[in-house]
C-alpha cells in the first residue's frame, strides 16, 4: 500500500504562487462570479493535467509529499491564446507605410513565397513557436502559406515543442501572383492530405484556410466548403471585413452575395468552428448571422490600428442581443507584436476610441478562457479547472523598474487590487513580464532574469 502512495505522488508536481483564471465571462457575469484568484495558490498537475487549484493552506497538507516549485511575487495564469496569426510573416513584421490590399501585394506576397522551400519554413517556423513562448502565448490558431510543405514545416516544430496548435494551408486561386496560386482541385486535394496527415495528431488540429474572398474563386470556396462538411470537426479560418475597400472589392467579385459572409456562408463556411479575423465593418444582419452560427472574431487590435482598418465594434459584439465568441488575435506581421499584454492594450485603446470601455479582467478573458471559447477548446484549454491541459506562463508584474513602480505591492489582495495590477501590468507589459511558459506542466521557456525557488 505504501508502494502505491509513493508511486502517485512520484507523478504529482505543484506550483506556489499568485493564480489568476476565470470561471465565467466577465462581460456578461459580475467579476465577483468569473475571476477566481488565490493570493496564496497551490496548483496540482498529474500527467501535464491539472489536478487541483486552491489555497495553499487548503491543499498543501494534502499533497505535502509532492515536490512544489514556488514562485513568490509572481502571478500565474492559464497560457495565451492567440486566435490569428501568420507564421510566414513573422520576417516582415513592422513594413512601413501601406494599407492593406497594397501591403500584401508589397510585401506579404513576396515574402510568403519563400516558403516553398521547407527548410526555410522549418526555421521560420522555429524562430517563430520560441517567439511565442517567449511571450507567454502557448496555443495559436495560425496560417501557413499555399505550400502543404509549410504546413508539415509549421507542425513537425508544433509537435516537436509538445504545442497545443492549430493551422492550415492557405487556398490561393486568383488575384495573387503566379508563384503563390493553386486551384481549385489541388487545394482540395492538398488539404486532405494535410488534414489526414496532421489533424488531431499529438496535440495538433486542422484549419481550412481560404486566405479572404479577394483571393478565392467560388468554386475554391465550395469546394472548401466540401471539404469542411467531410471533415466537420477541423476548423475553418479567414480574413473578413477588415477594411471598406475589401469589402467593396469582395462585393464586385461576388455580385449576387447579400454581403461578405454571405460569401463564406453560401460555400457552407459559416459554423460554430469558423474563425473570422477582424470583422470591423460588419453590418447588423452579419453579426446577428455570426451569433446564430456560433462563429467567432479574432480581434486583432495592433494590426487594425498599424494598417489604418478600422476600430472593431467589441461591444457589440460582446452584446447580449449579438452575442459572438470573441478572442484576441496579433495577426503579426500586420500586427506589431508576438505579446499578448500589448495586444490586449492596443485593444483597450480601441474600446476608448470608440468611447466604450475594456476592464482588465476582460481583456484578460479574451487572451484565455475567451480564447480557448472562440476556438471550441474551452473543454480542453483556458483556465485551471481539474482535467484540462497545463499550458499556463508565470508572470512578473513588476518586471521593469516602471512597472516595479507602478505595481508598489508584489501581491494583490483584494479583487479591486488585482484589477489595478493587472491593468497596468497589460499596459505596460511586454515580454520582460513573462518569466516562465509551462506546457503540460513542462517549462518550455524561462526568463535568465529569474529562477524559480524549488522547495
Amino acid at each position: 500500500m505504501s508502494y502505491s502512495i509513493q508511486a502517485i505522488s512520484v507523478s504529482l508536481k505543484a506550483f506556489r504562487s499568485a493564480f489568476l483564471d476565470f470561471i465565467d465571462d466577465p462581460f456578461y457575469a459580475s467579476e465577483a462570479d468569473s475571476v477566481r484568484y488565490f493570493s496564496d495558490g497551490l496548483l496540482v498537475l498529474e500527467d501535464g493535467k491539472v489536478k487541483a487549484l486552491g489555497t495553499y493552506e487548503d491543499l498543501h497538507e494534502i499533497y505535502a509529499d509532492v515536490s512544489v516549485t514556488t514562485y513568490p511575487d509572481r502571478l500565474i495564469l492559464p497560457g495565451f491564446i492567440d486566435t490569428h496569426i501568420h507564421f510566414p510573416q513573422t520576417e516582415m513584421i513592422a513594413a512601413f507605410g501601406e494599407q492593406l490590399l497594397t501591403w500584401l501585394s508589397k510585401y506579404t506576397f513576396p515574402t510568403e513565397g519563400k516558403f516553398k522551400d521547407k527548410a526555410y519554413a522549418q526555421e521560420i517556423a522555429s524562430f517563430f513557436l520560441d517567439e511565442l513562448l517567449k511571450h507567454g502565448t502557448t496555443t495559436a490558431l495560425v496560417f501557413a502559406a499555399v505550400y502543404p510543405q509549410s504546413v508539415d514545416a509549421f507542425f513537425e516544430e508544433a509537435s516537436r515543442r509538445h504545442l497545443r496548435m492549430i493551422a492550415g494551408k492557405v487556398l490561393m486561386d486568383r488575384n495573387a501572383p503566379d508563384f503563390l496560386t493553386d486551384t481549385p482541385e489541388t487545394a482540395y486535394a492538398e488539404s486532405k492530405q494535410l488534414i489526414e496527415k496532421w489533424h488531431k495528431h499529438d496535440r495538433l488540429l486542422y484549419a481550412i484556410t481560404p486566405r479572404f474572398a479577394v483571393t478565392s474563386s467560388d468554386e475554391q470556396l465550395r469546394l472548401a466548403g466540401k471539404l469542411l462538411a467531410e471533415f466537420p470537426d477541423v476548423y475553418m479560418h479567414t480574413h473578413l471585413s477588415e477594411t471598406v475597400k475589401e469589402v467593396a472589392l469582395v462585393a464586385s467579385l461576388f455580385p449576387e452575395s447579400d454581403g461578405y459572409l454571405d460569401v463564406y456562408d453560401r460555400a457552407g463556411l459559416v459554423g460554430s468552428k469558423s474563425v473570422f479575423a477582424h470583422g470591423i465593418h460588419l453590418t447588423e444582419a452579419e453579426f446577428q448571422r455570426l451569433s446564430e452560427a456560433q462563429a467567432a472574431i479574432a480581434f486583432c487590435p495592433t494590426s487594425n490600428l498599424f494598417l489604418g482598418s478600422g476600430l472593431f465594434n467589441l461591444t457589440k459584439a460582446k452584446s447580449a442581443d449579438t452575442p459572438i465568441k470573441v478572442g484576441l488575435g496579433t495577426d503579426v506581421g500586420g500586427g506589431t507584436s508576438f505579446s499578448m499584454l500589448e495586444t490586449a492594450s492596443e485593444a483597450y485603446k480601441v474600446t476608448q476610441l470608440r468611447g466604450e470601455n475594456l476592464s482588465s479582467f476582460q481583456a484578460l478573458f479574451l487572451a484565455t478562457l475567451g480564447g480557448a471559447r472562440a476556438l471550441s477548446l474551452e473543454d480542453t484549454l483556458g483556465n485551471f479547472e481539474p482535467g484540462k491541459e497545463a499550458d499556463f506562463i508565470v508572470l512578473d508584474p513588476r518586471a521593469t523598474p516602471l512597472m516595479a513602480r507602478r505595481n508598489a505591492t508584489a501581491s494583490a489582495t483584494s479583487l479591486a487590487e488585482l484589477a489595478d495590477q493587472a491593468f497596468a501590468t497589460i499596459i505596460l507589459g511586454d515580454d520582460r513580464a513573462v518569466h516562465a511558459t509551462y506546457v503540460m506542466g513542462e517549462l518550455a521557456y524561462k526568463n535568465k532574469a529569474y529562477e524559480p525557488v524549488a522547495a
